[in-house]
């Protein structure tokens, strides 16, 4: 599946329940050697009766995450296709919490992210209190950032233009700051006007994606508190459109966007086994 050309294998763990190591999960996400995708999305049973499902995130690093705003699209999608489930709104367990995407009648998904959190120690972030923004050494140079968290951790910088906004350079040193425990994901954002703005990010574990929803999240409620951005912004990634929705601190986050089906099929996953002796 691909959310913005965020693009997703999407296993089924309810109807045939998973055991795969992150040996496993690096081969099914390796685009040479396995289906490749920049995540893997896992789907299983509810732990809580009162929910609909359990969904998991991994990263092509084989890393399990905590959240992943296309992701949670396609999931809805997904569920709902295979028909796992006829429900349109349903609630989804998560390690970042609960989350509640809607299918809306044209296709997209409406997904509430959540209350972003600002506390440097439930980011997590490594710095002695919090601040409206940071000043960080990265490389040598020293870049302005909003530090956020979505359920995963988003540092995100203000851009002239996203064209030449060193992804590939500054992406790595910043994902792997060492202020940064858990790593980050690193946001580049230009902002066209109030409403609108064009986003680029690289996502710890998986590099430049072409878009990404919680990514996309953070960076309009980074734009709104440095007074920039209105409560509804057109969000253009590399990918596509997405509209995100923040009416301020304390209120929850709304992401709509489409979530697409690529095609469906079985795979034989080596064990752990073949793929050592393969070298992988």
């Amino acid at each position: 599946m691909q959310g913005l050309g965020n693009d997703f294998v999407v296993l089924d763990g309810v109807r045939t329940p998973l055991a795969l190591t992150s040996i496993q999960l690096r081969w099914l996400a390796d685009r040479h050697f396995g289906v490749g995708c920049d995540q893997i999305l896992w789907v299983e049973p509810a732990q809580d009766a009162t929910n609909d499902f359990r969904y998991r995130i991994f990263n092509r690093d084989g890393g399990e995450v905590a959240n992943c705003g296309n992701g949670v699209r396609c999931f809805a999608r997904y569920v709902h296709d295979q028909g796992l489930t006829q429900r349109t709104r349903l609630r989804v367990e998560t390690l970042a919490g609960i989350l509640e995407p809607e299918l809306l009648p044209g296709g997209e998904v409406r997904v509430n992210m959540g209350t972003p959190l600002f506390d440097p120690v439930r980011i997590p972030f490594l710095v002695p209190a919090l601040q409206p923004t940071y000043d960080l050494a990265i490389g040598n140079v020293i870049r302005t950032f909003s530090v956020l968290s979505m359920g995963n951790p988003h540092a995100v910088q203000v851009v002239e233009q996203i064209t030449h906004a060193p992804v590939d350079l500054e992406g790595p040193l910043i994902e792997h700051h060492p202020f940064f425990p858990e790593r980050v994901n690193a946001g580049f954002m230009e902002i066209v006007d109030r409403a609108h703005i064009h986003l680029r990010v690289h996502e710890r574990g998986s590099g430049e994606t072409l878009a990404c929803g919680t990514g996309a999240c953070a960076a309009v409620v980074a734009g709104q508190r440095l007074g920039e951005l209105d409560p509804f912004v057109q969000v253009t990634t590399r990918g596509g459109e997405l509209l995100i929705e923040w009416q301020g601190t304390g209120h929850p986050v709304w992401m709509t966007g489409p979530a697409v089906t690529v095609y469906t099929g079985i795979v034989h996953i080596p064990n752990i086994e073949e793929l050592t002796h393969a070298g992988r």
